[in-house]
């Protein structure tokens, strides 16, 4: 009686770890998509000459100030902006089941490369195609197993529409931020604001991470 509680038990604790396994690993599609984006990357880099980007010529201090704002990242706790003064802040609208998926590792390493004076915040959004359907745990698991990310995550929130979370209308209203208008286009729009709370950049979609454009404008 005993060996069978053992084997019981023993069972149960193996059919928990695969399908917590299960639920981390990429599906075919999601595997395809990874594999087919340097493809993608190359082609937008080679061909496409219309890159969207948008940027405030004479910053100056916006109407409403960035470091009023705060976030909930997917594990719950709060992070206020005050606390990331004197550091330029990235913010990119993501998701996990988009063409551009792929992006996830280049904002990994730009990251990593940039620690001391970067941070990148992913928010994830299921605004565009229902391409983001998983659970903030769901969506940190896929994250961190496929692509190694370590930088922030918001909970799972809308970007656009009436009821975006509140940092997107202050990085889409020009009476808040003080020029911009544009509205993420798709998946993995960026945001880039200064070191004093300015927003500086606008990137679509199609702009690598690691763009030099991405990469000049973090450094100046």
């Amino acid at each position: 009686m005993f060996a069978f509680i053992i084997i019981s038990v023993a069972g149960f604790l193996y059919v928990l770890q695969v399908n917590k396994v299960s639920a981390m690993s990429m599906t075919p599609k999601q595997k395809i998509m990874k594999a087919a984006y340097p493809l993608i990357s190359r082609f937008n880099n080679t061909f496409r000459s219309d890159k969207k980007i948008a940027t405030n010529t004479q910053p100056m201090q916006p109407p409403v100030s960035f470091y009023d704002l705060s976030i909930q990242l997917n594990d719950g706790t709060d992070l206020p902006f005050s606390t990331l003064k004197g550091k330029k802040i990235l913010l990119v609208n993501t998701a996990s089941n988009c063409g551009f998926t792929g992006q996830y590792e280049g904002l990994q390493k730009l990251y990593e490369e940039n620690k001391d004076n970067l941070v990148v915040i992913g928010f994830p959004a299921n605004d565009f195609k229902e391409q983001e359907k998983g659970t903030d745990d769901e969506i940190a698991s896929f994250c961190k197993v496929n692509y190694g990310v370590t930088f922030p995550l918001a909970k799972k929130a809308h970007v656009i529409g009436d009821d975006r979370q509140p940092v997107y209308n202050w990085l889409t209203q020009a009476s808040q931020n003080g020029w911009n208008e544009k509205v993420p286009g798709w998946n993995f729009s960026k945001y880039l604001v200064d070191e004093e709370g300015r927003l500086t950049h606008y990137f679509e979609t199609t702009v690598e991470p690691t763009s030099k454009e991405v990469q000049e404008a973090i450094k100046n």
